[in-house]
Parts: C-alpha cells; structure tokens; sequence
C-alpha cells in the first residue's frame, strides 16, 4: 500500500466518521472531505470541483425545481386528493391503489417531497375510514424510494452510477435503462406488502395530528370582480380549481343571501361567497386576477404605509381589548391600517359574515396591510405574536402547462434529442419562465445540502480509483468470490450497499462501492454495468432500518412506528428487493435467463 493510498483511506475514514456521527451537516463533510483530498495532494483543484458541474449535480438541482412546479401548480395535491377519493374503505384496496401511484410520482420527483406530500393525505384518510394510519403510511413510504428505480434521474444513486460507468468507457445509461428492474421491484414490493399486512402494527398514530390539519380552516369572504374570468362560469369549476381544501358556506348577491344557487349556478360580478379554504387555496384566491378577498376590497384603499401589501397572521392575546369585539366594531381598517382578511378558530361557531364575528381569545387572524405599519401591529398588547402568512398560492390554472413542460422534458431525455442534464436544466427554466413556479420558490426548492453533498462526494470516487485503492479492496473481495456464480456476487454487491446505506446515504454508499463493483467487473471479464447498478440499487431500494431513507424518518413519528417493525417487516423485503435486482441485471446486461 504506497502513500496515496493511506492517505486517501485516512480521509475516507475521517469523512465516514462524520457522516455516520453527524457532528456536522452531510454537506460540511462532504466539503471538508474535498478540501483535504487537494491538500493532501491526492486530486488537483480541476478534478475535486469537478462535481459541480458534473451531470448528476445538475439533474438534481433541475428535478428539485420541476418538482416544486408541480407543487406549485397543486398537481401532486389533486393527485393526493384521487387516491383519497378511489382508496376505498379497506386497506388492502387503499395499499393497491396508493403503492404505485406513489411509485409512479417518484419516478420524476423527489422521493422525500411525495412521502411529505401523502404524509397527512393518508393520515386523514385512514381517520375518516376507521383505518390504523401505521397500516397505510409504511407501505407508502416503501413505495416512494421504490418507485425511484423507475427511471434513471429520480435517486442521486442512480446519476452517480452513470457517471461512473461512462468514466469507465462504457456506454452510460438511459433515462429508462433501469425501469424494467424498477417496474419488477414495484411489483414484487406490492404483492409483498399487500401479503405482509397483517404484519404491519395497528397504530393510530399522533394525537395531536388532527388538530394540526384543523388549521386549514380559515373562514373569508370572496368577491368576483369585474372583468373576472369566473364570471358567468359555473361554481363548481372555482371547485374543481382549488380542490377539497375550499368549502363554500353562503352566497351573497346584491347583497341578499341566496340559498338557491349551487354548483352548477353560474359566477356573477360582484357576488359574495361566504367560505372556508386552506391556507394555500387562501394564497390562492388573493393572487387570482378574477377574485378578491371582499375585506381588502372594501377597505384596501385605507391601508397606508410603505412597501408592498403583504398576509401576516396574528394572535389574539389573552385579556385582548379586542375580545367581545366584532371586526365591525373594531373598525380595524382605520385604526390599525391593516385589513382582517380571514380567521381561524380552534373551537365553536362564527359568524357567517367575517365583519359579525366577535373575536376570542387564540383566534387567529390573515391580516393584510404594509410593512412598515406592521411593526406597530406586532408591538400592540392585543397580540401575542406577529408572522408570515404560512400559505403558499397554487398557480392552478397553469398546471397542464406544467405537465407539459415535464412530458416535453422527459420526452427529450428519453429520446435523446437533448443531453439529460441539459433537457432537464431547460424543463426547470421553463418551470420558472411560464409562471409555474415563481424565481424564489423555485430556488427554495432546491436542496442545496444534497446538491453540493452529490458534488462533494463525487472526488471521492474519482480518489479511489485514481489511488488505487477501488482494485485493492476488489482484489480482496475478488478473492472471497471469485469461484461464485455472477447472480451471487451480484448479490453480494447489493447486499454489501444495502448494508452500508443504513448509515450513510445512498449516494455516499454509490460512490464508495461504484469502482470497487467496477474493479470486480473487470476482474471477472464482465461488463461493469449490472455491477454497479446492482450497488446502487442496494443503496437505494434496502429497508432495514428507518435511518436508512429520509422518507422513512417522516412517517417514524406519524405511524408510531418502533426501530424493530423496519427490521421485522424490511429484512424479507429486502432480501426480495436483492434477488429480483441481481436476477434482472443479470438478464438486461448479461444475456441470463428471465424465467
């Protein structure tokens, strides 16, 4: 072993210790990992920033921002809304239903996004049918880094492997090079887990869950204003716009309630519904051009101050002079420069109309004014705290623009007409030019920890080989396996990732073991493909521990989940999850048989 490579193991060692402990942030290591390969002398600067202009890095920057357009434009929440709609009231029809459908999300978008997504679509599912949530949450969970092993593009893994094996003077991957393993896996993954159910614990998950969701009912008042796009069009389009998170309560025209217009009864200018939306469907219908929040305006023209107008939230302190009050007395407008838009209460009844409600103590108000006037807001006694509006407005009218930009994008990849990097990269420019996403939502978006994670990784296995060190440590395991047929050293490279993700990530364990899979390869005069694949599929698809996927972590709390049921419910699928792996890489790369 010559200098080069004790210190690039030294590194190594340093850079594992860091990941697994987590005594700094995943990016930080990855950072100070690069760092000490330049200084030490084992890369040159060119090849240690490689990474950030390396392909996998900007994948993932533009799939996080595609992802945040699809978001953004409510597709993936009308998509949780079906599957709460077909999921019927068993858990076998609702696990049927929602495996591949979360699969089929997470083939394009990020898995942890699609995971939070139906976190408390399913929770609030499983409570309105009588189903235990522990019962849904795993399977669907399962199911998102499952259905990453559709397509190439939807786990860093998969981008690393790629670009390994290119290095390697292979030709590299299509984007649906890998989906016939991922639709096996998908496959194989919902037979089991609609068998194992009954494995599954019956929990009922977080108490305090219910009241948490309960936050989306904020009362208001719309108007439709002239020139709207809605007028004349029927209610229950406005319906379909915002989703089931908006509830229409009364309906008000030329001032006189109407109890005899429903969904089918056409919009008019200056009519008035009395309703109770989400946050975002809140966002939402502000940012409309069509629609208004009849508070702002009726008394928008008083508010003063300078800046743009802008939603905050307040709460009503206890002892409030503003208790007792009706936001009619209150004449807040005039006194306070700020318009009450909207309220929401934790218990009991409130007026139909905003401006007779009286006001209690922890109501929650939308206010809408100026900046500049809000720092009085926030020092008055009345309330207890002064913060942003949480809700997020959805750009529904652009979402079959959206899913047109992504079936463009995808068409161009898988086609290859555009590079993948490049295809994707003008997909999340679109997402940004056409409105979808708005230029800071889109930037939000991104995770920057694992984008320069991916990047700071990516010399490390570029050290490895470069030192030598990938054909040692495949000598070593060459030397255990190297009378063994090909599907049980396949094995053996899924089993050894599958292990090693469960502490650190996916893409961490594809870089390490990708030029120790390579080097085996090559030693057994095989094409280095299915062996690297084989790895990262290890990384990516081993259920063994809640630790070893992001998603598993969110629905840990939610499900009442303990560390035993990943282990007892996950070993017999992983071990399903390496066989199928190893058996469908042999056959696509290596001529075995499929039956």
């Amino acid at each position: 072993m010559d200098l080069p490579q004790i210190l690039f193991l030294l590194i190594l060692a340093g850079a594992l210790y860091l990941f697994v402990s987590e005594r700094l942030r995943v990016d930080v290591t990855a950072m100070l990992t690069l760092l000490a390969l330049v200084l030490t002398g084992v890369l040159d600067s060119q090849q240690a920033l490689s990474g950030f202009a390396s392909e996998p890095a900007i994948i993932i920057a533009a799939v996080f921002v595609i992802s945040g357009g699809l978001a953004a434009t409510g597709i993936t929440e009308r998509i949780g809304q079906w599957i709460g709609q077909v999921g019927g009231r068993s858990e076998t029809r609702a696990i049927a239903v929602v495996m591949p459908v979360v699969a089929a999300l997470s083939s394009f978008t990020h898995h942890v996004m699609v995971t939070a997504m139906m976190l408390p679509i399913l929770t609030r599912f499983a409570k309105l049918r009588g189903l235990s949530a522990s019962r849904l949450l795993m399977p669907m969970s399962f199911a998102a880094s499952l259905g990453t092993t559709l397509t190439l593009v939807s786990a860093p893994a998969f981008l690393l492997a790629d670009n390994l094996i290119e290095r390697t003077g292979s030709d590299g991957l299509g984007i649906f090079s890998i989906t016939p393993i991922g639709i096996a896996l998908v496959l194989v993954g919902m037979a089991y887990m609609l068998l194992a159910r009954w494995v599954l614990p019956k929990r009922g998950g977080d108490a305090g869950d219910d009241e948490y969701m309960r936050l989306d009912r904020y009362r208001t008042e719309l108007l439709i204003v002239e020139g709207s796009r809605w007028s004349t069009r029927p209610l229950a389009e406005l319906n379909k716009a915002l989703g089931d998170r908006f509830r229409l309560l009364g309906w008000l025209r030329d001032g006189k309630r109407r109890r005899d217009l429903g969904d089918s009864s056409p919009l008019l200018t200056g009519d008035v519904l009395l309703v109770e939306a989400s946050a975002d469907a809140l966002a939402s219908l502000h940012d409309d051009e069509g629609l208004d929040l009849n508070a702002i305006a009726r008394f928008g023209d008083t508010v003063t101050g300078d800046g743009e107008p802008q939603l905050v939230q307040a709460v009503v302190a206890p002892g409030s002079e503003f208790i007792g009050h009706s936001v009619r007395e209150l004449d807040f407008s005039r006194r306070f420069s700020a318009v009450i838009a909207g309220l929401w209460r934790r218990d009991g009844a409130i007026a139909s109309r905003l401006a007779d409600a009286r006001l209690r103590e922890g109501d929650l108000l939308v206010l809408w004014g100026k900046p500049a006037r809000f720092a009085e807001l926030a020092a008055h006694h009345g309330f207890l705290m002064l913060v942003p509006f949480a809700g997020e407005a959805k750009r529904r009218v652009r979402a079959p623009l959206a899913l047109t930009i992504l079936g463009l994008t995808i068409l161009a990849a898988a086609t290859e007409w555009l590079p993948a990097p490049l295809a994707f990269l003008l997909g999340a420019v679109a997402m940004v030019a056409l409105r979808c996403v708005d230029i800071d939502q889109a930037y939000r978006e991104i995770d920057v920890r694992i984008f320069v994670m991916i990047a700071g990784v990516i010399p490390l296995g570029i050290a490895m080989e470069q030192t030598g060190t990938a054909q040692l440590l495949a000598g070593g395991l060459l030397h255990l396996v190297s009378d063994w047929p090909t599907l049980a050293v396949l094995l053996v490279m899924f089993t050894v990732a599958g292990l090693l993700t469960q502490i650190l990530s996916d893409a961490a364990t594809t870089v390490l073991l990708g030029p120790v899979a390579v080097a085996v390869a090559q030693a057994l005069g095989h094409p280095p493909t299915p062996f690297v694949v084989c790895t990262a599929l290890g990384a990516v698809v081993s259920f063994l521990t809640p630790i070893g996927h992001h998603g598993n972590l969110l629905i840990l709390g939610p499900g009442q989940y303990r560390f035993a049921d990943f282990l007892r419910i996950g070993l017999p699928l992983t071990a399903l999850m390496a066989f199928v792996s190893a058996w469908m890489a042999r056959w696509l790369w290596l001529g075995g048989p499929l039956f």
